[in-house]
């Protein structure tokens, strides 16, 4: 199993004794089983000086992580898009890849809780709103023909029923530590299935994407997108029956109700005990 980053390099709601704004790295490693311990995980957090911010700083960082790490990282996930240039450079002079991800769920959460209980506590906090990120909407692009599924449903799972998971046969995928996001065992968590003669080619396909959230565009012409990367969009079905389109709306009320946790999955025919493919996503504001 690969092991991967999450990081972001920006400022905090900090000021410095030259009354600058502070800067902080955040790395932390991301959960890639559904039974990992998030306390165990790996973080590391340096602040940097306003008169330091660049990709040497940066690199000397990532740098000092590694060395401290249990094992290096074979790629580093970013959401923050103006940071893009530093923190590629950073990571390539580092010898890591890195990519701009919005699956950055671990993160995500260690940014909320030192917002909420340590930044308040340093000299030189500055209250505020912490505004969230805010992404280009770009139009959807079709699926390739080939990767097309022949039907797809929607379908449900309590959170109690991935107690198990680890002796499911997947293929392709990628999940997360139910206990990171809170939910309670009976919540239900959203999914779509998608069911394909060429299940394995989809799902591998999909997996060399950054998968981010299966949403409804209630748009006309309505429909199910698939999101991946930062801002990429891919048509996964059209809606136009009010019946599914009434589904679809429940699809997002359920999502909501399980704190933007849903699934996605991909198998040959209803009645497979194997995944071809399954991703446990969280869609997120990212702060």
């Amino acid at each position: 199993m690969p092991t991967i980053w999450e990081l972001d390099y920006y400022s905090r709601p900090i000021l410095d004794d030259q009354n600058k704004k502070q800067w902080e790295v955040l790395i932390c490693e991301s959960p890639l089983e559904i039974d990992a311990d998030p306390a165990r995980l790996f973080r590391y957090a340096q602040y940097c000086p306003s008169t330091q911010v660049n990709s040497i700083w940066l690199k000397d960082a990532i740098e000092a992580a590694i060395a401290q790490a249990p094992n290096p990282p074979d790629k580093i996930r970013f959401f923050r898009q103006a940071m893009s240039n530093m923190i590629l450079k950073a990571c390539e002079d580092a010898g890591v890849p890195a990519l701009l991800s919005r699956r950055t769920i671990a993160l995500n959460r260690w940014l909320q809780q030192r917002f909420q209980d340590v930044y308040p506590t340093e000299p030189g906090y500055q209250p505020g709103a912490n505004p969230s990120i805010t992404f280009p909407v770009t139009p959807p692009q079709p699926l390739p023909s080939a990767l097309l599924g022949d039907r797809w449903q929607f379908v449900s799972l309590d959170v109690s029923a991935f107690k198990d998971m680890r002796e499911w046969a997947i293929d392709f995928g990628e999940v997360f530590p139910l206990g990171l996001v809170g939910l309670s065992p009976d919540t239900p968590i959203p999914g779509l299935l998608i069911i394909s003669s060429r299940a394995k080619a989809l799902a591998a396909w999909m997996s060399g994407l950054e998968l981010a959230a299966v949403t409804l565009d209630a748009e006309t012409p309505t429909r199910l997108l698939l999101e991946t990367g930062l801002d990429d969009r891919w048509t996964l079905a059209s809606l136009p029956k009010a019946e599914l389109q009434e589904e679809a709306r429940q699809f997002e009320q359920a999502k909501q109700r399980a704190i933007g946790v849903h699934f996605l999955a991909v198998q040959s025919n209803s009645e497979a005990e194997a995944f071809a493919g399954f991703w446990l996503l969280q869609g997120i504001n990212l702060a």
